[in-house]
């Protein structure tokens, strides 16, 4: 990475997380970030992989309505729930990323300029493996009402390749603060998708697709955050310093993994639209914020 030349030139903190990790650590991660961001303007970009096929929710999606469990349970393939809104996500050949802030100044207040933002970051790097991509027009009505998955249709200002979805992202927002994260399939995964999904034939075909399927070739973990990482560093000017955590700090993820995600309450029960924050055992501590709804898009 390119090292700060003017004293002007923001710093954001950089995970790269090449080992894949069970998908309820990987939840626990992004949960202890958002959490730990100070209200001086401070920016996480993380890069992640998933030891097994894993599952996401959406925050309040009904579990019974969208994943087919016994399917899940007897191929190994795990389930975990977001904190964020948006719709299933099956998590497997992959790059997924993580975005979560406290600058307002960067990403502005709202959820519709950070979110076009930040896909506008991940043009660059895709711009940079070769491929023109664009931002996705709003979806139909019947998309956002239903429970078809996440890669069933693009959210507005998501990012397509010719013509179909190459990226599902969803985004929640407390205070002055804000998380974004999503999925970047490396392969084609669309027939499993349907097995998890209870995803009708008919409606799995041709909406979406993979950066090894858009480029012609195999694309590699590194070479993808490599391309994305270098986009992303180039289009909001800033540099990365790389992040790692310390002792407190992974107690502090392993305490968010086994208190909620990990926990089948947790991740089979029925959300209401409201999120509580868990008090953590950290220099930071989360504090319960009554004005925080789950937003999303994907």
């Amino acid at each position: 990475m390119n090292k700060p030349n003017e004293n002007n030139v923001k710093g954001w903190n950089l995970i790269v997380d090449k080992k894949p990790l069970r998908g309820s650590f990987n939840m626990a991660i992004d949960d202890f970030l958002f959490q730990s961001l100070s209200r001086e303007p401070q920016t996480y970009l993380r890069f992640y992989r998933w030891e097994r096929p894993t599952v996401s929710l959406g925050y309040s999606q009904d579990i019974r309505k969208v994943v087919d469990v016994e399917y899940c349970q007897k191929q190994g393939i795990d389930i975990v729930r977001r904190m964020t809104g948006g719709k299933l996500v099956l998590h497997h050949e992959e790059v997924t990323y993580s975005l979560c802030s406290s600058d307002r100044e960067t990403f502005t207040s709202t959820l519709i300029d950070s979110y076009r933002l930040i896909s506008q970051a991940l043009m660059g790097g895709f711009e940079k493996m070769g491929l023109k991509s664009y931002l996705a027009e709003a979806p139909p009505n019947s998309y956002l009402r239903g429970n078809l998955p996440c890669f069933s249709f693009p959210a507005r200002d998501e990012i397509e390749v010719e013509g179909k979805k190459l990226v599902g992202s969803a985004q929640k927002r407390a205070g002055s603060k804000f998380i974004q994260h999503g999925s970047i399939p490396l392969e084609e995964d669309e027939g499993f998708l349907a097995h998890v999904s209870f995803l009708k034939k008919e409606d799995s075909k041709g909406r979406m697709i993979s950066l090894s399927q858009a480029l012609g070739e195999k694309v590699s973990f590194d070479w993808a955050v490599e391309c994305l990482s270098s986009g992303i560093s180039e289009f909001f000017k800033i540099n990365f310093k790389p992040k790692v955590f310390d002792a407190e700090e992974k107690e502090a993820i392993s305490k968010i993994q086994e208190k909620r995600y990990a926990n089948k309450e947790w991740t089979y029960g029925v959300r209401s639209c409201f999120l509580p924050v868990l008090n953590i055992s950290y220099k930071q501590k989360a504090r319960p914020d009554p004005t925080d709804p789950t937003n999303q898009r994907g």
